[in-house]
């Protein structure tokens, strides 16, 4: 493919004519089609996050305002980071609510902002470390029998969240036909349409399920006020951090979900665009950590990597940095309208309920697809206790509290999955019963 010229300060050639993309082409990093076209394939970047990125403040009790903003800043610095080369949106991260929601109701929202920060600290190291040593000691550390495990106990720790708020009265048991009619919509919308409208399900169930509520008089009246007075430029609602060593105890153990998340992107990426991005592995870690620690420093959520424009990247073939830069501009711009962010806080609690019942199953299966897909070998007992024990303990919330320290189920489970993985690979080595000491080619299956 010929490329045109462009002007000399861009850091992006024209792909073509810049008006398509031939069949089997894409549009590389470092090109772009027309303005015009980019602005396009940025602004759909953005309704593709929204509905995630805008559902994490929504249930933690940030202002969401501030998270959009945020989001938008930091992907403007993942993108300068990583030299602009390597496509993505870095929105509100899953991973942080369960210990985000346990941290604030131990010291507020400045407690839950010191542990995002210092997480975003130990992430920025982490990238620092693979940068310089490479990523390969990753793999070593979290193989995917434990990357599944700790994704997998995520989403199941959440699924009191989506029931009653965590006991907060609230989602699928304060507003139950709402909730019902939510989920409803996100799933028929996912198999009504095709293509993009389908990836906007949860969108498009959120809204819904607030025009039902909004019809039956299930909107909070107060927030509704807010939505009329709030003025249409101005900044977010800003929050300060407090450094709490229970509430960074809680959120620290998020980091391992973040470096599988930032893993898999680079390699997803990787592989649609026919390039080695394993160098740039490093520089994607420290990207979002930074990215956190400045979201958490001023009251937004921590961020990651989003999968969800990774879909609008294969369905486009564009994986134009130009586009994430329309992107990040755009968000922050959004972030700046306070109408718009009462607008999402007139969100009802039913209408989160039935979203987040299928967010989260989502985020558990994806634990699961990661097994799947790395083809994880269950009849090998390692694996299998690895799995079921971390699995259980992030789902009943097992807690442990140690003076004024308190870990709960996501820190435990996870710290189960690696001591249970590693050390029993090391007596199974030493005592030369694993698999490979056997010189088995089908291992036996455990018996109970």
């Amino acid at each position: 493919m010929t490329q045109s010229p462009t002007s000399r300060w861009s850091p992006w050639t024209l792909h073509g004519d810049g008006r398509q993309v031939r069949p089997g082409d894409v549009v590389a990093p470092d090109e772009r089609l027309s303005w015009p076209r980019t602005v396009g394939v940025g602004v759909q970047h953005v309704v593709a996050m929204f509905g995630a990125t805008f559902t994490v403040p929504l249930i933690t009790g940030f202002p969401p305002a501030t998270t959009l903003l945020f989001s938008g800043l930091g992907t403007l610095l993942f993108l300068l980071i990583t030299g602009n080369r390597l496509p993505s949106y870095l929105g509100s991260s899953f991973a942080f609510i369960a210990p985000v929601l346990a941290a604030k109701t131990d010291g507020g929202i400045g407690a839950a902002l010191g542990g995002i920060v210092v997480a975003g600290v130990a992430l920025a190291l982490v990238g620092v470390v693979v940068q310089v040593a490479g990523s390969r000691w990753i793999d070593a550390l979290m193989p995917p029998v434990v990357t599944g495990a700790i994704v997998m106990l995520i989403g199941l720790n959440l699924a009191p969240v989506a029931w009653d708020g965590g006991g907060a009265g609230t989602g699928v048991k304060a507003q139950p036909l709402i909730a019902v009619v939510t989920l409803v919509a996100i799933l028929l919308t996912t198999v009504l349409f095709r293509g993009f409208v389908a990836r906007l399900s949860i969108l498009v169930g959120v809204v819904v399920g607030w025009v039902l509520a909004a019809l039956t008089g299930n909107l909070d009246q107060q927030a509704v006020r807010g939505l009329r007075q709030a003025a249409w430029v101005g900044f977010p609602e800003f929050h300060t951090p407090s450094f709490d060593a229970r509430a960074v105890v809680l959120v620290i153990p998020v980091i391992l979900v973040l470096i599988a998340e930032n893993a898999g992107h680079v390699k997803a990426v990787a592989a649609m665009t026919g390039r080695n991005l394993d160098r740039d592995m490093g520089r994607a870690l420290l990207g979002d950590g930074v990215a956190t620690v400045l979201a958490g420093s001023g009251g937004g959520s921590g961020t990651t990597t989003y999968a969800e424009n990774i879909g609008v990247m294969a369905a486009t073939r564009v994986y134009s940095t130009a586009a994430y830069w329309i992107a990040g501009g755009t968000a922050i711009l959004l972030g700046l309208c306070p109408k718009f962010g009462a607008l999402i806080l007139t969100v009802p609690a039913g209408v989160l309920g039935g979203a987040t019942t299928a967010l989260y199953g989502l985020i558990a299966i994806l634990g699961a697809r990661i097994w799947i897909e790395s083809r994880v070998d269950f009849h090998d007992p390692i694996n299998l206790f690895t799995a079921a024990v971390a699995v259980i303990i992030g789902a009943a919330n097992y807690t442990l509290t140690a003076g004024d320290l308190s870990f709960n189920g996501i820190a435990l489970g996870t710290a189960a999955a690696l001591i249970i993985y590693h050390g029993m690979r090391l007596i199974a080595r030493l005592r030369g019963t694993t698999p490979e000491s056997r010189q088995s080619p089908h291992p036996e299956p455990v018996s109970f």
